[in-house]
């Protein structure tokens, strides 16, 4: 994506948080989209909430994302007023899923690239999400397998489970460099 589509997709993230409402937008093609934020400068997580399937044409799901990342993640109170003026707007547009076909530790550990690859972990009643983003706390593929394992509120190995599906997927994503800042492409 182009920096100045995604500085205007931003800007409509902003929007809708400081409003609670949507408009329409350009950004026609259905795509999975998450709306991360981040305290700055400290750069510490606030709110991340998004839609992995492209349920959502990007304008519409970017603002359902945004709003929810907002008001409604469950690790985090409420954004205040004063918070959104302190925050910085990351956008990361997913690639579809595409699952890993193999049930082989070793295999499925050689199907994932370490900063490229954000990964879904599905068994029949919990799921668990991580950006290719999150490679930069978690470097280990096993420790990241491990801990997404967590995050779907499954047993840390699950992952080795012949019941539980691995997805891999990448990301378009780009960030404020400070609220209301200029864009970077991650």
């Amino acid at each position: 994506m182009k920096i100045d589509n995604a500085k205007k997709l931003i800007e409509i993230a902003r929007n809708a948080i400081k409003t609670r409402k949507m408009v329409e937008t350009n950004f026609k093609e259905k795509r999975g989209v998450f709306v991360t934020l981040e305290t700055f400068p400290e750069r510490e997580l606030r709110g991340c909430i998004g839609y992995s399937e492209p349920i959502f044409f990007i304008g519409e799901g970017v603002q359902k994302s945004a709003i929810s990342a907002a008001y409604e993640d469950p690790r985090f109170p409420p954004l205040s007023n004063e918070e959104l003026e302190k925050i910085i707007i990351e956008i990361s547009i997913l690639s579809n899923p595409e699952k890993i076909e193999t049930n082989i530790e070793e295999k499925i550990l050689q199907k994932i690239i370490p900063g490229k690859h954000g990964l879904i972990l599905k068994s029949r009643y919990n799921n668990g999400l991580f950006l290719p983003q999150v490679w930069e706390k978690i470097s280990e593929k096993k420790n990241f397998l491990n801990e997404l394992c967590i995050k779907a509120g499954l047993n840390k190995e699950c992952w080795k489970n012949p019941n539980v599906d691995i997805y891999k997927f990448q990301v378009d994503a780009f960030v404020e460099k400070e609220p209301k800042g200029d864009i970077i492409k991650k």
